[in-house]
């Protein structure tokens, strides 16, 4: 792409390669779906640009419901850089389909313009804070989001050292939550800037299970869109 391929030529060549299925990653929200409607190949959205990515939702999931049991009726508190997540609107969207009540929060400056108006079919189960204690308090899951600095073309607060303080979770937060917590990140972490280190490395991380149960689940898309 960043040799100037347009996505309808790249479609054509990997129907000339036969592909059965094609994993993309891209810039701009909405390629997978086009590349979808362009190609004859299955296509998997391995992320794009800050709108989704549905396979780090269903590893989510797989790790939620192994852990706690069910994926209904939990307090699941997403924290962080809200704007540029693709994790949060994916796990926002299947999480709520079980009936968990997925709590939102981000400084001002990282909470998407007209959160409140999000496209969710059960958007009653959404809610929306600026205070991490509050979406901390009993919560059943705690998921922190990246502070995605290379979307960033300018300051959204005033020094890492700030936003820790306001926003990073640390033991003390996490002793807020219910005694069974799991806390999660999807990866690359920030340590000290959205978490610190004894929580990452804690008891109640299950952040490398995350990892595991990616591979599984990604094993599992190909295999159903593969045909078995």
């Amino acid at each position: 792409m960043s040799k100037g391929e347009t996505l309808i030529d790249t479609a054509k060549t990997l129907d000339a390669m036969a592909a059965d299925c094609v994993v993309i990653r891209h810039s701009a929200s909405g390629a997978p779906h086009t590349l979808a409607r362009l190609t004859k190949a299955s296509i998997i959205n391995g992320g794009d640009g800050a709108h989704e990515h549905p396979t780090q939702a269903l590893l989510d999931a797989y790790t939620i419901r192994h852990r706690k049991g069910r994926l209904n009726d939990l307090k699941v508190a997403i924290i962080g850089d809200v704007s540029h997540s693709r994790v949060a609107r994916s796990n926002t969207h299947l999480l709520t389909k079980f009936g968990s009540h997925v709590w939102l929060c981000a400084a001002p400056t990282l909470m998407p313009v007209g959160v409140d108006k999000i496209a969710c079919e059960n958007a009653e189960f959404v809610h929306f804070s600026h205070s991490m204690d509050e979406v901390v308090h009993d919560a059943d899951v705690v998921m922190m989001l990246r502070v995605q600095f290379e979307r960033m073309n300018e300051s959204f607060f005033p020094s890492v050292r700030e936003y820790f303080r306001y926003y990073g979770l640390t033991a003390a937060r996490a002793e807020q939550a219910k005694p069974d917590v799991i806390i999660m990140h999807p990866g690359p972490m920030n340590r000290g800037v959205e978490i610190a280190t004894e929580v990452a490395d804690g008891p109640y991380s299950v952040i490398l299970d995350q990892v595991s149960a990616g591979v599984a689940v990604r094993m599992a898309v190909l295999y159903l869109l593969l045909g078995g």
